[in-house]
């Protein structure tokens, strides 16, 4: 029998997502009307469940898409820990692949094991690792937390998925996602493992 349960989401949708900017940790942006469409429907869908704690980044978006939550009166902690990563120089920039080879090169120098390597003014994959692990640590703490909503970010949430789930990080684009998609784990005390797989059934 599992000791808890853990429904994991990434954040709705913003017009940044729409218009293929980067956003990281040093962007706040806001859901855009998709995004507060998508934290709707996802409300409608888990609105049964008995939550006893919601965790969100320190980024507004990921507040937002769980509001609905938060004002049933269901205790809310932020956690700067669980921020999306910091993109560097490319916060805030359209990227193709033929406009920023630098972005694209280092994305496939993570996945070929370089993951300490931090992107240009901005983080590594292990140091965004790094700060996670207080994070899980705190949650993992609190067994009278036995059924939990966390909201965060694509990248970091790749990461977490990777810690909680003993995946080497530079395996951790194997964990897709889409806007307001649902991960849920249940962990038994010593292990993790994966119910709901990047759900987006809700959405539908």
């Amino acid at each position: 029998m599992s000791l808890k349960k853990i429904y994991l989401v990434r954040h709705g949708q913003t017009d940044l997502n729409l218009q293929g900017i980067v956003q990281g940790s040093g962007i706040d942006s806001s859901l855009n009307e998709t995004g507060f469409w998508q934290a709707d429907k996802f409300f409608q869908a888990y609105r049964h469940v008995s939550f006893d704690k919601v965790y969100t980044s320190g980024l507004q978006r990921t507040v937002q898409s769980v509001q609905a939550f938060i004002d049933l009166g269901i205790p809310h902690e932020r956690h700067v820990g669980l921020n999306e990563i910091s993109w560097g120089n490319r916060e805030g920039t359209r990227i193709t692949p033929e406009e920023d080879v630098y972005y694209f090169d280092m994305l496939r120098r993570w996945q070929h094991g370089e993951t300490h390597l931090p992107i240009e003014g901005g983080e590594s994959p292990q140091q965004v690792a790094e700060r996670q692990k207080p994070v899980i640590e705190l949650i993992l703490s609190r067994p009278e937390e036995k059924t939990i909503l966390i909201c965060m970010h694509g990248r970091a949430m790749r990461v977490l998925l990777s810690q909680l789930l003993c995946y080497p990080l530079h395996q951790m684009d194997r964990f897709v996602h889409q806007n307001l998609c649902l991960y849920q784990l249940n962990f038994t005390g010593s292990m993790f493992w994966v119910e709901r797989f990047a759900d987006v059934s809700h959405l539908t």
